[in-house]
């Protein structure tokens, strides 16, 4: 992910719609951040193909293992 952070960044230098009410004379943190293209019908279908196909899933054994080791931590 694409991101910019400017620390002590001049209060006048930045627009007037971000600059909201800020004093002119203050200095402010901006941080910008590219937002993720959400995805569209077929992306999601195919990504969630691909993580089924490659789960290799968990074994009963392996679920009670799991079930049993986080009852133990209590046990202390």
């Amino acid at each position: 992910m694409n991101k910019i952070v400017r620390n002590h960044y001049a209060a006048a230098d930045l627009p007037a719609d971000l600059r909201g009410s800020i004093d002119i004379s203050s200095r402010v943190s901006v941080t910008v951040e590219v937002e993720p293209l959400p995805l569209g019908r077929e992306a999601l279908v195919a990504m969630t193909r691909a993580i089924q196909t490659d789960s290799r899933g968990t074994t009963p054994e392996e679920a009670v293992a799991r079930i049993r080791a986080l009852r133990d931590e209590w046990d202390d």
